[in-house]
């Protein structure tokens, strides 16, 4: 037999039970009083009434059980892959944690091989530094060893070189000027420089400072092609001044008319010998040894040319200035006061003052020699010969090498002479030419005699 329950609303009356009728006599309640509702339940022929609470608590309590049954349910429908996700992120959590141990690890080496890569090549460009500093000095050394061609500076005229007094006789200044400045070489600030450079500065630069060892070896290396610039402009100076002398003195032979190479192989050459030894350079060498090896044989050529000068009387017997009382050519004869030719230049001087030889040569006479008076006449080769006449004392004799700017006599005025002077001549192949040319040129020529 089958059972059926059955929910009814209610709303409830008061003052009697359900089912019951009311009286018709009976009193109304008010219209305004509240009305409760109430559930029935009715189940196999009976009726449950329920409260509004009660019945809301007893849907509630089902809703809930619902719930969690549904939770519960799901819960182990799922539970294995929520089990296997836990642990699949944990895993990826563990394998990117051990990922970023192994980054740092390989940062740390990096690091570790830049810093001694970065060691290594420090100490590879210091160790280039240092070669190069000592490349600079050597340099220097050689700078050193390479003579100017000529002194700088403020020059009046420069002296002959003077040879050796005799015993006993004080040295006295050269013919040709009396007063000569010299100022530095250029090329001194370089050599100095080179040596501005010592261990102690190139090892207070491998310390790190706040611009750290990169700044301290650039700042090595701009001072190093400080001073190689200034080595370098050095060799330029002293590259220039042997190319000028070298065409200066070819000049000045070219003007008096003169074949240098046929003067060059007329010029005795000093005691010298040894063996031969080419002057080489080598394939693999630089600019400097290239540059060098340049001024080596501008050297030789200037030697060689200033050899060949010194056999051309091209320098003044009188030191000081020229103070001339009777020039080359026609004059009035100053006994007879006829015209008549005069051979040489007169050289106003005091009695006693010293006569120096204009070129190299051999004394041919010394002697008196009618009105040159006391004379002494200088062969220098190819051609060339000097007089020097009036004089009071005569210091040399025949065959003896003289040597330029040597003393060889003191002015007088022996002979047909009407007053102390030096009466100077020069001669080629025998033939009295002006002085004056030779003079000139020897004006010209400057300090590069």
């Amino acid at each position: 037999m089958s059972q059926r329950a059955s929910l009814h609303n209610h709303p409830p009356e008061s003052g009697r039970a359900v089912g019951s009728q009311t009286p018709k006599n009976a009193p109304r309640a008010p219209a305004s009083a509240p009305r409760r509702t109430d559930y029935t339940i009715a189940h196999a022929g009976h009726q449950y009434r329920l409260g509004p609470i009660s019945f809301w608590i007893g849907v509630g309590s089902l809703v809930v059980m619902a719930g969690w049954s549904l939770a519960t349910g799901t819960y182990f429908a799922f539970h294995d892959d929520v089990l296997s996700r836990l642990i699949a992120r944990q895993k990826d959590q563990q394998f990117a944690y051990e990922d970023r141990i192994a980054e740092l690890r390989a940062q740390v080496d990096r690091i570790t091989s830049r810093q001694l890569l970065n060691q290594e090549q420090f100490e590879q460009k210091l160790e280039q530094v240092m070669r190069r500093q000592a490349t600079l000095e050597s340099r220097a050394a050689t700078l050193v060893g390479v003579p100017d061609p000529a002194p700088t500076g403020s020059i009046k005229s420069r002296p002959a070189p003077i040879a050796d007094p005799p015993p006993g006789e004080i040295p006295k200044a050269a013919p040709i000027s009396d007063t000569v400045i010299f100022t530095a070489p250029p090329d001194r600030e370089a050599r100095l420089e080179s040596r501005e450079l010592p261990a102690r500065r190139i090892a207070a630069a491998a310390k790190p400072s706040a611009v750290g060892v990169e700044g301290a070896l650039a700042r090595l290396q701009a001072s190093l092609d400080r001073v190689e610039a200034r080595q370098t402009a050095a060799l330029n100076t002293l590259e220039e001044r042997f190319d000028s002398k070298a065409k200066r003195i070819r000049g000045v032979l070219a003007d008096l008319g003169m074949d240098g190479k046929k003067v060059q192989a007329g010029v005795q050459v000093a005691s010298v010998g040894g063996p031969f030894v080419p002057l080489t350079l080598r394939k693999d060498a630089g600019g400097f040894e290239r540059q060098l090896y340049r001024i080596h044989v501008a050297r030789a050529n200037v030697e060689k040319l200033t050899r060949t000068l010194g056999a051309v009387p091209v320098r003044k017997p009188i030191m000081g200035d020229i103070d001339l009382s009777s020039g080359f050519g026609v004059r009035s004869d100053p006994f007879l006061g006829r015209p008549a030719m005069h051979t040489g230049l007169d050289f106003r001087s005091s009695t006693g003052d010293p006569v120096r030889a204009t070129a190299t040569g051999v004394v041919e006479s010394a002697g008196y020699n009618g009105g040159y008076g006391k004379m002494v006449e200088i062969d220098h080769g190819n051609g060339f010969s000097t007089r020097y006449g009036h004089m009071s004392e005569i210091e040399v004799k025949v065959g003896q090498q003289i040597k330029i700017g040597q003393i060889i006599g003191r002015v007088g005025s022996t002979g047909r002479s009407t007053g102390p002077h030096l009466h100077y001549e020069t001669r080629i192949d025998g033939d009295a030419v002006d002085p004056q040319k030779f003079l000139r040129a020897g004006l010209r020529l400057g300090n590069a005699l």
